[in-house]
């Protein structure tokens, strides 16, 4: 292939890529509706032509058969006629054969009347099945669309959610949310090192303090046992 060749696909190929980004299916097939109801408009345009056209076939044929009836009862009354002598036989068979062959021409148009009144049926038929068979498709569509639509809204929303997803760690933003997380903990562990630093820098006396704080039923227990010693004018010993 040469290179203009080459190109050629090329070309082709971007462009039909850049047909499916603008190809939305629920426009696709709202526009393909529209398509077939047009046809549809067409069919049942084209059905009453050819419907018109076989009624005046049958018209036509009704006619001629008229026609063969009055030329043949043309021709016995002419025939009856000579007959009573009230025309000449020469003028009557004359007349009589005139009026048949009349006749037969009638005969021969109501034939082809007929045949054109097949043909025009046998299209009425054929367009009516494509008319029955167009407004099926129609009505299977029209109620696919609303399903087709549905699934489309949803189908946007879960590869939006899916795409949000696959790009999050691209994005950056579990890496930072672990950064945050060791930050905390990081925070937690400092503050409860500096609680330990604090409680090893207390004095004697907050030590103590604090040992009475936490132990002041003890303590009290303590004082009540001194009080009662000292009532009973017992020696206190104090111990250095």
């Amino acid at each position: 292939m040469g290179f203009f060749g080459r190109l050629f696909k090329i070309g082709q190929a971007e462009a039909h890529a850049a047909l499916d980004k603008l190809e939305d299916p629920t426009k696709m097939t709202d526009q393909g509706i529209r398509d077939m109801k047009v046809k549809l408009e067409e069919s049942i345009k084209a059905l009453a032509e050819v419907k018109a056209l076989a009624i005046r076939a049958n018209n036509d044929a009704n006619k001629f058969r008229n026609k063969m009836t009055e030329y043949e009862n043309k021709a016995i009354a002419l025939i009856k006629r000579a007959e009573t002598g009230a025309v000449p036989a020469e003028e009557a068979d004359r007349l009589a054969t005139s009026a048949l062959e009349e006749k037969e021409q009638a005969a021969q148009n109501l034939q082809t009347s007929l045949k054109t009144q097949k043909t025009y049926e046998a299209q009425v038929a054929k367009l009516d099945s494509t008319i029955d068979r167009l407004k099926k498709v129609i009505n299977q569509w029209e109620n696919e669309a609303k399903t087709l639509k549905a699934r489309a809204k949803v189908s946007e929303a879960t590869k939006t959610v899916n795409k949000q997803l696959a790009n999050i760690d691209a994005d950056g933003t579990v890496a930072m949310l672990e950064r945050m997380k060791d930050k905390v903990e990081q925070q937690e562990a400092l503050a409860e090192s500096y609680a330990d630093i604090a409680f090893e820098n207390q004095s004697i006396d907050e030590e103590i303090d604090s040992v009475l704080e936490k132990t002041s039923g003890s303590g009290s227990e303590a004082l009540s046992a001194l009080k009662a010693k000292l009532s009973g004018g017992g020696d206190i010993a104090i111990t250095q």
